[in-house]
């Protein structure tokens, strides 16, 4: 896999040095609006080709696969160049600002046969793929809780008036999309979608939120995520059955630890090496291009869709409204 990157931001970072742990991928070119950022990123990878034209790198034959990371309401439109042009995607979460969006990426990647990937760390973990077959354990679902909040230094600066991307409705931001994502991600990933949907925002002036309570129903249990990016709090999911509970001490955008309490007797497992935790999901991706595998890469975009509809379902039950819902 040769991947040519989009944005210079912490995420591309935390992504180009799990490239770099991973075999039969590498960090072909990197592309920047401002050369000076995109040649500041190479120097650190040492990435040899740089851009500042995206239909440049576009038409580079030594990249095969495009990875997004740029402003949230940007990744429709990237992706769908990029597959437009013959290169694979992998685009950072949220996926996309739109069900519409969603839906039609997976449709042009599917009519040009290439492979198109969620960059959403949680599935990929050990830790995570161990819980999936512990549930059975604790007996009947009946409460599932996720807090995953941390205090923003840009929500600082929404208090003092300036609206960077992550707090603005025109890139599709706010706390839900940007942070409590990952909680509906982790539940998603093990029950599927829920049969109910609401959210209980806390909004800044412009109506997009800050922090918020993600409630999902679920035949016979009930879900609630939380997701602040005005406020912190430790991080973790409790999942609670009428035999026991499994406990991950950690953000489900991580997947640390857990502990499965049954009984008298609370066992903490950790089946994951510790790593930069975007190098499972990259290994995935990798394995899934080598060995041609369309039907699994499907399955994960399948889910990925069902988590932009609850999104898209939440922020319209809060009456937080983009730019990209009215295209």
């Amino acid at each position: 896999m040769k991947i040519g990157t989009i944005g210079t931001g912490n995420i591309v970072h935390t992504f180009l040095e799990a490239v770099r742990a991973t075999e039969n991928v590498e960090c072909t070119a990197v592309y920047s609006r401002k050369e000076e950022t995109a040649r500041q990123l190479a120097g650190v990878f040492q990435v040899k080709q740089i851009y500042t034209d995206y239909e440049k790198m576009l038409s580079d034959d030594n990249v095969d696969f495009i990875y997004i990371a740029s402003p949230n309401s940007l990744h429709f439109e990237q992706a769908k160049k990029a597959l437009q042009s013959g290169k694979n995607v992998i685009c950072e979460k949220p996926f996309t600002s739109t069900v519409q969006e969603a839906a039609a990426l997976i449709e042009l990647a599917a009519e040009n046969n290439l492979f198109l990937f969620e960059a959403i760390t949680t599935l990929y973990f050990p830790n995570f793929i161990k819980i999936k077959e512990m549930l059975a354990s604790i007996g009947d679902l009946k409460v599932v809780q996720c807090n995953y909040s941390q205090y923003s230094s840009r929500y600082d600066k929404l208090l003092e008036g300036e609206v960077t991307n992550v707090f603005d409705p025109a890139f599709s931001g706010g706390a839900l999309t940007d942070i409590n994502i990952c909680n509906a991600h982790f539940v998603t990933g093990l029950f599927g979608q829920p049969q109910q949907v609401t959210y209980l925002a806390n909004k800044a002036s412009n109506g997009i939120d800050t922090s918020g309570i993600l409630m999902m129903k679920y035949p016979g249990f009930v879900c609630e995520c939380v997701g602040a990016k005005d406020s912190a709090s430790p991080s973790f999911a409790v999942l609670q059955g009428t035999k026991g509970y499994i406990r991950l001490n950690s953000s489900s955008n991580e997947c640390l630890s857990f502990e499965v309490g049954t009984g008298d007797k609370v066992q903490t497992s950790n089946v994951q090496q510790p790593a930069n935790r975007m190098t499972f999901e990259i290994a995935a991706f990798e394995k899934m291009y080598a060995q041609g595998d369309t039907k699994t890469s499907r399955m994960y975009l399948e889910h990925s869709l069902g988590v932009i509809k609850t999104i898209t379902a939440a922020r319209q039950d809060a009456g937080i409204v983009f730019a990209a819902d009215s295209q």
